[in-house]
């Protein structure tokens, strides 16, 4: 959670949901933020939290994003039936579409990488990820490893 000031009000930013699975199975090349079209009944449950992104991914549709896998929970009090994994639409510049598509190529995605309020708006901050490979993952874990043993070791010592 972070604070921002606005005309001398406080309004709070804070993160709902974040992807986890998407630092060990890709690489992210690069970072942006989308607005996402939600139903009334869909945005209580999404303020709440009640967001899982894991398996979910945009595509360039038409000239438009789309969030595909999202689950926002239905939110209990309200009439309307709406599928909890429907495919969403996402807000974004024809500038910035067009700037993510050429960035697209074979071997790279569009993955959702966190979901947050900044505002008083849901936000959804995407990242265009290149997939690794399993030598690649080995890799990471080794490098990690060592940064703990090194950390552990200075910890000693001081």
């Amino acid at each position: 959670m972070w604070l921002s000031f606005m005309n001398g009000k406080k309004l709070l930013n804070k993160i709902l949901c974040t992807n986890k699975k998407v630092g060990r199975k890709y690489q992210i090349l690069d970072k942006i933020e989308a607005g996402i079209v939600l139903t009334g009944s869909e945005t209580k449950p999404a303020k709440a939290g009640q967001v899982n992104l894991s398996d979910s991914y945009a595509q360039i549709r038409g000239g438009e994003i789309w969030l595909i896998g999202a689950h926002i929970s239905p939110y209990k009090f309200s009439a309307q039936d709406l599928d909890p994994k429907r495919s969403r639409k996402l807000l974004l510049k024809k500038q910035e579409i067009s700037h993510l598509a050429g960035k697209l190529s074979k071997g790279t995605t569009l993955v959702p990488l966190k979901f947050y309020l900044k505002k008083g708006l849901i936000k959804v901050e995407l990242g265009v990820a290149k997939g690794l490979k399993l030598y690649n993952k080995k890799q990471l874990l080794k490098e990690k490893e060592i940064q703990r043993e090194a950390e552990r070791e200075l910890r000693r010592f001081t």
